[in-house]
């Protein structure tokens, strides 16, 4: 068993949100299909950070969902991104009843030797009290997720939507969480064409941060 992971799929097969509007994004579908299934096994897992599909609601998600479940190999754990408008309660995601998908949100997975854990994560924007309300939520949900982590007794392995660094911001209430529960890998996605310039890849604050947006690693799946 192996374990994968790659960011915004950005899927609109039950809608009419077209991605070959921006650079590098024509047959994204098509690519990511055949390049996940070349390297991805039917025992393996795949951790899908975020923007999953660009759906409204979950019943217009369903096709997306559908996709992943049936068309692309092995195991998904997916979680929520700033665009999954689609994302409802986790007892209603679970009762979707897909063998072969699971949802991380405020819990934690454990393949092989590492567990799995994450959120969407926060970037400041101009609202700065609504940024206080979601930032503090979403650092409740890592908390949460990395203690799970923690009682797993592997390895720990970050997933975030948002970069907790990138450019010029840092998200340090985030990034506390992660040292403080011993966290040393840390993958992101959210990043997409210029903005791949600003993207933190490497060690900092102890942490290796990875880049994972399905444009930078070219619709593959990045083995961990």
């Amino acid at each position: 068993m192996s374990l994968f992971a790659i960011a915004d799929l950005h899927l609109s097969l039950g809608g009419s949100k077209p991605m070959n509007i921006f650079k590098g994004w024509d047959n994204h579908v098509e690519k990511l299909l055949g390049n996940w299934n070349s390297i991805v096994g039917k025992d393996d897992t795949v951790v899908i950070a975020g923007d999953t599909s660009w759906a409204a609601n979950l019943e217009e998600a369903l096709p997306d969902l559908e996709f992943i479940g049936s068309k692309l190999h092995g195991r998904k754990i997916i979680l929520k991104g700033n665009h999954d408008y689609w994302w409802t309660s986790l007892s209603k995601l679970n009762s979707l009843n897909f063998n072969n998908i699971n949802f991380l949100h405020r819990n934690a997975f454990v393949v092989d030797n590492i567990a799995i854990c994450g959120t969407r994560g926060w970037f400041n924007e101009a609202d700065r009290e609504h940024n206080e309300k979601l930032q503090k939520r979403e650092e409740m949900r890592l908390e949460a997720s990395v203690k799970c982590a923690v009682e797993l007794g592997e390895e720990l392995c970050a997933f975030l939507h948002y970069p907790p660094v990138c450019g010029g911001f840092e998200n340090y209430a985030l990034i506390d969480v992660l040292q403080r529960h011993g966290v040393k890998r840390c993958f992101y996605g959210h990043l997409h064409g210029n903005s791949h310039k600003n993207a933190v890849i490497g060690t900092r604050y102890g942490i290796e941060f990875t880049l994972i947006s399905a444009d930078f690693v070219e619709f593959t799946p990045v083995r961990i």
